[in-house]
């Protein structure tokens, strides 16, 4: 996302300067002016090329930020002046990274910016969605309400984002030690084979002359699959950072059986719940639309966000839209729009994540309770299959040994 310089003046005239992270100069332009700051220049910062150095605050984990905030919260609800909040948090964190985050927010307050606009200063660590309910919160009088709401969001985001990682890791550790399996066999355990059954003279059973000849393969050409392996992971990583390429994979993702459903249900989840915390936190609901769609970990669920972005700036419902993708199932475009035409979208969209987030504990186990016994059969397969093949030899050597001492 491009960075963006600006310099101007605020209604009593005071000269301000500072750094914003917005997809476009218009975004940024409209976030001064809504804090009423008169723009006399604002110009993108080049992006760094060659090295890349680790920016302040990249390490920080999500952890961290959850006992900040919650601890915020407390602070703040108790009466303490955000200074002193800050400077309590900064020295009691682990981090020296976060830490360090934590002194310069406090600075930027001491000199009169709010903490939003400190926090905003700071985009590594807090992201917009971050910054706008701050915002809200401040604006509205409700900080350490907000706060907690935060602590409670990005707990629960965190516990989604760890089922889904161990969705895709379970079939991708079985995948690699069949693998790994495989080709220790051919490349050191097939080759001693053939060597014992070079003095056997005669003709060798199919199978085994299949797996004498895979193994010569892989001995021989191994760079070459290595390298095509390698070629063909950096091309698909490359073609998804591309707009088209994203989206195509992400259709493919959605359509895969049961692991498209567990992807579908994880940004569904994400989805109502960023929303209804936004909402529910006062953030306006085009700003958190904007949000929301980058946050979506999914570009065709991103699409039917702008979408629904576009909807609502013209007069209409929420709900229209999201039907018309064709990616939401209909309960959930149901209970969206009662929410609307109960004024209650906020609570409706939070029942629908937790909803979701068992949901997707459901679907995580059926993944996994497939995926198992399919692996199982297809390592045995594998293995087993080769380890077959290389004995049929031995039994024909015995039945002509047999032979041989019944004559």
């Amino acid at each position: 996302m491009p960075v963006y310089a600006w310099k101007g003046k605020t209604t009593s005239g005071e000269i301000q300067t500072g750094e914003l992270t917005f997809n476009s100069r218009d975004e940024a332009v409209a976030y001064l002016r809504k804090k009423r700051v008169i723009t006399t220049s604002i110009r993108e910062k080049p992006r760094s090329r060659g090295l890349s150095f680790k920016m302040p605050g990249r390490g920080v984990k999500t952890r961290d930020l959850v006992i900040f905030t919650r601890q915020f919260a407390t602070m703040v609800n108790a009466g303490l002046p955000l200074v002193q909040c800050l400077d309590i948090l900064s020295k009691q964190s682990e981090s020296p990274i976060f830490r360090s985050v934590i002194g310069s927010v406090m600075h930027d307050v001491e000199a009169g910016s709010t903490l939003a606009e400190s926090l905003g200063r700071r985009p590594t660590v807090y992201d917009n969605l971050f910054v706008n309910m701050v915002d809200a919160g401040e604006a509205g009088g409700i900080l350490d309400e907000i706060l907690s709401r935060l602590a409670t969001y990005l707990e629960k985001a965190e516990a989604l984002k760890r089922k889904v990682k161990s969705a895709l890791t379970y079939p991708a550790v079985i995948l690699s030690v069949a693998v790994g399996a495989t080709v220790f066999m051919l490349l050191f355990i097939i080759p001693t084979f053939a060597r014992i059954f070079a003095d056997f003279g005669g003709e060798l059973p199919a199978p085994t002359r299949i797996v004498m000849d895979l193994s010569n393969l892989v001995k021989g050409y191994w760079w070459a699959m290595g390298g095509a392996v390698v070629a063909l992971i950096t091309g698909v990583k490359r073609y998804y950072k591309t707009a088209a390429g994203r989206l195509q994979i992400d259709r493919l993702l959605l359509r895969f059986p049961i692991l498209g459903e567990v992807l579908r249900k994880a940004s569904i989840a994400r989805f109502t719940r960023t929303l209804g915390t936004m909402i529910s936190s006062g953030v306006p609901i085009l700003t958190a639309l904007d949000i929301t769609a980058r946050t979506a970990g999914n570009k065709v669920i991103e699409l039917a966000i702008i979408a629904t972005k576009g909807s609502i700036g013209e007069g209409e419902t929420i709900a229209a839209p999201l039907k018309q993708s064709g990616v939401f199932p209909p309960m959930v475009v149901q209970m969206i729009a009662v929410g609307e035409e109960t004024g209650a979208l906020d609570k409706m969209l939070d029942k629908i994540a937790t909803f979701y987030d068992e949901e997707v504990n459901v679907a995580v186990e059926t993944l996994t309770s497939v995926i198992e016994p399919v692996m199982m059969v297809v390592m045995g397969v594998l293995v087993g299959g080769m380890v077959i093949a290389m004995y049929l030899p031995m039994f024909k050597l015995i039945n002509v040994v047999a032979g041989g001492s019944a004559h």
